[in-house]
């Protein structure tokens, strides 16, 4: 019995796991444990955020269309002090207007409300001030005039989000905002296809907007103007059509469709609460650490099977030959310490099999990718 000691079926994945783990730690993938590494192997279609993720998330002022006859200092003097999630880029734009950069104090906004995925509403300087997308628009009863529509189809046109600002309720202007792509997020997105993983984009931003980068990155299904808890019922979706999903976003908008998704994977520079619901964490924040992940996880449960297959096949010949099924032809016993050093081997085999996996190498379209972005910088 000593020969039939089921170590080596006990070490096969713990081993590999650790070792796994940790190798994708010294790549910038933290995976919070097996169970997520057990999911990520089976991943087959990954959903995208676009806002941080498949875009920089350093959205930029490109342009300001006013409706109204007003000035543009005093329109971002409202808009500023409003906070409206784009705020860090619209306050930074509107420094340019202010006299004192360093000091310079926004009018406080009162009543302040958030509306998730659409925008905010706030009370500024005793004037109703309300930024956001059209459907936000339209809940509010606010008319959207021919002329803003226009601009909004030329904005989306270019792959910018448009900012409608209302001011007691007549829309004054509207921000063209600009995030501009991950380097190497359209070549990603190809390598995906080329390991049968569909791809596919789920956004809080408009239709327009969300076509035109879906496009550039070369998404064929994409989902806009998505509140979080449509991003999460999208995910539970497409489980249910047999699909094992990967949510890969950086905010809190996203954290419900992490928590749902088979396998939540976070960008190390997004929100805490989208890092504490994911069970991946991308720590560099590159786009192509989603293929490392999945990559690494299945190079991981390769090993464990070849693990159960060597501890398998071990107690298969060793246990018969121990039986004595060899002695009526050969008259050999296997003497007892052989059987232990037998099995001492075994247990050892699995461990250097599993150990094997600090060689793992990221595959080398990767690195190309990188290369390139280099030379491209």
């Amino acid at each position: 019995m000593v020969i039939a000691c089921p170590c080596a079926l006990g070490l096969a994945t713990p081993t590999a796991v650790m070792v796994g783990t940790g190798v994708g730690a010294s790549h910038g993938v933290l995976i919070k444990g097996g169970q997520a590494l057990e999911s990520a192997h089976k991943v087959n279609c990954v959903v995208f955020d676009k806002t941080g993720t498949l875009t920089t998330g350093k959205p930029v002022v490109v342009s300001t269309r006013l409706l109204k006859n007003m000035v543009l200092r005093d329109f971002y003097e409202y808009v500023a002090a409003a906070e409206h999630p784009l705020a860090k880029a619209i306050v930074q734009y509107a420094k340019n207007f202010s006299t004192d950069e360093e000091n310079h104090v926004w009018p406080e906004a009162r009543d302040f409300t958030a509306i998730a995925g659409h925008g905010v509403k706030a009370s500024v300087a005793n004037k109703e001030i309300v930024a956001g997308n059209k459907r936000l628009m339209g809940e509010l009863g606010i008319c959207i005039p021919v002329e803003a529509s226009e601009i909004l189809a030329e904005t989306e046109g270019m792959a910018q989000t448009g900012v409608i600002v209302s001011i007691n309720r007549e829309v004054t202007g509207i921000i063209a905002i600009s995030d501009p792509l991950k380097p190497g997020a359209p070549d990603v997105i190809s390598l995906l296809k080329s390991m049968k993983v569909k791809s596919i984009m789920v956004t809080g931003d408009n239709w327009g907007t969300a076509n035109a980068i879906a496009q550039e990155v070369g998404i064929d299904t994409v989902i806009a103007e998505a509140k979080p808890d449509q991003k999460a019922e999208k995910v539970k979706e497409l489980q249910m059509s047999g699909l094992v999903v990967a949510m890969v976003g950086d905010g809190i908008n996203d954290s419900p469709a992490l928590v749902s998704a088979d396998v939540g994977m976070a960008i190390g520079a997004g929100t805490d609460i989208a890092i504490e619901a994911a069970d991946i964490v991308l720590m560099k924040s590159n786009l192509e650490d989603v293929i490392t992940a999945i990559d690494l996880s299945r190079k991981t449960f390769n090993r464990i099977r070849m693990n159960y297959i060597w501890a398998l096949g071990y107690n298969v010949i060793g246990i018969p030959i121990a039986a004595g099924v060899l002695f009526p032809f050969t008259r050999f016993r296997l003497p007892p310490w052989i059987a232990g050093a037998a099995m001492a081997a075994s247990s050892v085999s699995v461990v250097c099999c599993s150990l094997l996996l600090k060689n793992y190498k990221r595959p080398k379209k990767l690195d190309t990718l990188r290369m390139t972005q280099v030379v491209v910088n």
